[in-house]
C-alpha cells in the first residue's frame, strides 16, 4: 500500500471519533440547567408543625430561618422555594414555586400554616407610567458644564438650580 493511501486511512479513522466527539458536545449543551432557589424545607418537618402546640422557636428549629417575615407585623412568616430551569443561551423558566406561610398570634403560637404552589400565584403586570417629579431634565452639556461659574461665599454652599 503507498504512503498516500495510509495517510488517508488514518485520517479517515480520526474524523469519525471526532465528528462523535463534536456532536456530543453540541448535544450536552443543550441540556437544561435545573436551578433550585430559596428554602426547600424537609416535608417531613412541615407535617411536624401543629397550630396551637409548636411556637416561633420550634418553626424555627424544625424549618430554619424563613426567607422573609411580614412586612407590617411579624405574625407571618415565609418560605419561598423556585426552581427554574434553563435552556442554552434563553431565558430562565420557572418549572416550580412554593411559598410555605406560617401565622402566629400575638404570643408566638402557630395559628395556621398556608402551602401554596405556582398555580395558586397571580400575575402581577407591570405599568409603564413613570412618577412625576419636580424640576427639569438637564441635558449632557447642562450636567457637565452646569456649575461653573456659581460659587458661594466663604463657608457657605452654591445656590440650588433655578
Amino acid at each position: 500500500m503507498p504512503v498516500s493511501g495510509i495517510k488517508k486511512t488514518m485520517r479517515r479513522g480520526y474524523f469519525l471519533p471526532l465528528m462523535a466527539a463534536a456532536f456530543a458536545v453540541l448535544l450536552a449543551s443543550c441540556t437544561p440547567q435545573v436551578a433550585t432557589h430559596g428554602h426547600v424545607p424537609n416535608p417531613d418537618a412541615l407535617t411536624q408543625i401543629e397550630p396551637g402546640v409548636h411556637t416561633r422557636e420550634d418553626v424555627l428549629r424544625l424549618l430554619g430561618t424563613p426567607t422573609a417575615i411580614g412586612t407590617l407585623d411579624d405574625t407571618r412568616w415565609y418560605y419561598l422555594t423556585r426552581v427554574t430551569e434553563n435552556i442554552a443561551f434563553y431565558d430562565p423558566e420557572l418549572v416550580g414555586q412554593t411559598v410555605i406561610a406560617v401565622e402566629f398570634d400575638a404570643r408566638g403560637v402557630v395559628t395556621d400554616l398556608y402551602n401554596y404552589d405556582a398555580q395558586e400565584n397571580d400575575e402581577v403586570e407591570m405599568v409603564d407610567r413613570e412618577t412625576p417629579t419636580q424640576g427639569h431634565d438637564m441635558s449632557f452639556f447642562e450636567q457637565l458644564f452646569g456649575d461653573l461659574g456659581r460659587f458661594g461665599r466663604e463657608g457657605e454652599a452654591p445656590s440650588g438650580r433655578r
